[in-house]
């Protein structure tokens, strides 16, 4: 394949523009992302919460600590529901393109609902402990004060595991103390009201934290219910790469993902799904990045397991602006190619790989080319790694885009993603926070 770097593209003749002023420049610090920003926006609630709590005499209540502890465990769990998380897709990119760029550009950053998450888990955490606090100096049963220990220590380890050095250097104990964890603290949050509902001599269906937790249970089995089963064939144009291919019964919609396993108590993995307009079904695209990645390649599966429904991914922001340019690097392809197969936005795509050809096959790059013509695909083996940044805003300064959507890896998509928007850019990429 000749590489399609058209001329004026290369990043070494592209200058970028300087960074926006020092102010503008922080406020687009990561540190200062909308991740972070929901996080401290949740824990400022609940400060607020507590001072009014505190206004009174001086101090909360068993029954407001327990509702406060559940209130932002139930924000926790039901905020990361499929369902919830598609329709805050819709609602965020409902906004019609004539809006200011300004909004726009707050609105595609939806996808950072997982401070919301973050934020209830912490906060719920230290209200459940305050509770246990208070219900052991009130002398509460046994049976309550047992269930409030476990459950407390448990939220603690789930917190603790949960935190970036940890998550980030044992990811799989992450997630599995992830899912058997919240599986078990939610059967002790269940046994925690209602032994307390016993206690008091209340019915617990007349009390608001049943009904509570029967939506938050709700919302953690509803993906589960919909676990099946299913034949997928499984193409490796290289040992790089395999091109899973399913068909049964389900077309999703461009730029959501699927979530699938070899056994459905073991590792699950999520892959943008590859719908083909026209055609049902979808691909997936699964790199080798990992010992579950390396088996799906090497020893191909007859069939798979999925569940839940396809979900929203961070791509789908494109349609609150005019014009985007994609960024991909390697497997990255894989997430925008739908979006570039439905052409629903004008788009322009910057793709760096290591031997596109021999690497994911010509059928593969062949419909890429033939949806976007003009596209930069830029040769690692040939070319060596190129400035992703300057590439990115040569492209996106020549095509007049409104934003640049990046898939990569988290150091470069991190890299362009707040390169170009400390430059001016509206720029988006995954963030890393399952």
């Amino acid at each position: 394949m000749s590489t399609a770097v058209r001329p004026g593209a290369a990043p070494g003749s592209v200058e970028l523009p300087p960074p926006t002023g020092l102010l503008r420049r922080a406020w687009k610090h990561p540190r200062l992302m909308h991740y972070n920003r929901l996080i401290a926006l949740v824990l400022t609630g609940n400060l607020v919460l507590l001072w009014y709590g505190l206004a009174d005499d001086g101090a909360v209540g068993a029954r407001s600590l327990s509702h406060a502890a559940l209130g932002n465990l139930a924000l926790a769990v039901v905020v990361r529901q499929q369902y919830v998380v598609n329709a805050l897709f819709r609602i965020a990119t409902s906004a019609p393109v004539h809006w200011p760029l300004k909004v726009r550009w707050t609105l595609a950053k939806v996808y950072h609902f997982g401070g919301l998450h973050v934020g209830g888990a912490l906060a719920g955490t230290l209200w459940f402990l305050a509770l246990v606090a208070v219900t052991t100096a009130q002398g509460a049963p046994a049976a309550v004060l047992a269930a409030g220990y476990a459950l407390a220590v448990l939220c603690v380890v789930i917190v603790a595991t949960a935190l970036p050095p940890f998550r980030a250097r044992f990811h799989d104990h992450f997630e599995r103390i992830h899912r058997y964890g919240g599986w078990a603290a939610l059967a002790l949050l269940w046994a925690h009201t209602l032994l307390v509902a016993r206690a008091r001599g209340a019915f617990p269906p007349a009390e608001p934290a049943f009904w509570l937790l029967a939506v938050v249970t709700a919302s953690v089995a509803l993906p589960w219910l919909r676990l099946r089963r299913v034949p997928v064939a499984v193409e490796t144009p290289s040992p790089h790469v395999a091109l899973a291919r399913f068909d049964h019964g389900v077309t999703p919609f461009a730029g959501s993902s699927t979530a699938i396993s070899r056994s459905p108590l073991g590792q699950w993995h999520s892959f943008a799904n590859v719908p083909e307009p026209g055609r049902s079904g979808f691909r997936l695209t699964v790199s080798r990045a990992g010992d579950w990645t390396g088996r799906f390649i090497d020893d191909r599966p007859g069939t798979v397991w999925v569940k839940g429904i396809t979900t929203a991914g961070v791509a789908n922001v494109e349609t609150l602006f005019r014009k985007v340019v994609y960024v991909a690097t390697g497997s990255g392809i894989g997430p925008c190619l739908p979006h570039l197969l439905a052409g629903e936005v004008p788009a322009r795509l910057v793709w760096a790989t290591r031997s596109p050809r021999a690497t994911y096959g010509d059928a593969l790059v062949d419909e890429i080319l033939g949806v976007q013509p003009e596209a930069v695909v830029w040769d690692t083996a040939e070319h060596g790694k190129p400035d992703m940044v300057a590439l990115a805003w040569s492209v996106y300064r020549e095509f007049g885009a409104e934003a640049v959507i990046c898939i990569s890896n988290k150091k470069l998509t991190w890299q362009v993603v707040h390169g170009l928007e400390r430059r001016g850019v509206p720029a988006y990429g995954a963030i890393w926070d399952s």
